[in-house]
């Protein structure tokens, strides 16, 4: 039998190999989102979310990607439908809508899918679904907008304990390193200063990132597991140049990708 850490990485570098297959297509795409939640994402979906029960928000659009990567493990998407990712028609659209499959709710307005789980999970409480869960992956250059932290206000003013937010921390945005742009630090005693849990880890440790999540859904407060990620890592082919927002992959990069991520996988 394998070890969970070897379970979980598994997991995440098929989110990664499906990513991938997905842009290959296009020669482009958001593919730097998958490298740098894929742990986060596969400790998530492995290890706490169930769908029967729980509610799911993609707050970046782009980001869905790895919902979609995900989904075949969990029975949420046949693994044949991720070859029309991105394509005319297709309900799998590089940036997530309104009919996005795997999630309850994917948001094209950066910042706003915090206050779309915080109608859930107050919904969830008015309705007297005591056991349901609401898991939000944001990403940190939405932290930068006001919205956000008028949620994160809110959640801790009514106690929105089952409410948990996957933090993805990877320094990115179109217009460069978030961190060039805004001074966001430091995120979790910001949040713990506005009445939550924060839970910091390194996002490419899967078995951490599992041990937030469960931390975070045992703290009675609204809780937030910020990771620590990369838009390159897991995938050692790519250039030194490579762009983590966007990232352009030719044919011959997209093989090598495969390749890469087959052999760690065989």
């Amino acid at each position: 039998m394998t070890s969970s850490r070897s379970r979980l990485e598994e997991f995440a570098d098929r989110i990664r190999l499906r990513a991938v297959r997905m842009v290959a297509p296009h020669g482009f795409g958001y593919l730097g989102q998958a490298l740098s939640c894929a742990e986060l994402v596969a400790a998530l979906f492995a290890d706490h979310y169930e769908a029967e029960r729980d509610d799911l928000v993609v707050s970046p659009g782009h980001y869905i990607i790895a919902a979609f990567a995900a989904g075949p493990e969990i029975g949420l998407l046949d693994e044949a439908e991720l070859a029309t990712y991105g394509h005319d028609g297709s309900r799998l659209e590089a940036i997530g809508t309104e009919k996005s499959p795997v999630v309850d709710l994917v948001c094209g307005s950066l910042g706003s899918g915090l206050s779309g789980a915080v109608g859930f999970a107050l919904a969830n409480r008015m309705a007297g679904k005591d056991d349901a869960r609401v898991f939000t992956l944001i990403s940190d250059g939405e932290l930068e907008e006001g919205q956000l932290w008028e949620a994160v206000l809110f959640a801790a003013h009514h106690r929105l304990g089952a409410l948990t937010v996957v933090l993805d921390a990877n320094d990115s945005q179109v217009d460069g390193p978030v961190s060039s742009i805004t001074t966001l630090e430091p995120i979790a005693a910001k949040f713990e200063a506005f009445g939550w849990a924060a839970f910091d880890i390194d996002g490419h440790d899967a078995d951490a990132a599992s041990a937030a999540i469960a931390a975070a859904i045992a703290d009675p407060r609204p809780a937030v597991v910020i990771g620590r990620t990369s838009t390159r890592h897991g995938l050692d082919v790519l250039p030194p140049d490579a762009d983590g927002h966007f990232i352009k992959l030719p044919a011959e990069l997209a093989e090598a990708a495969i390749a890469e991520l087959e052999a760690r996988l065989a």
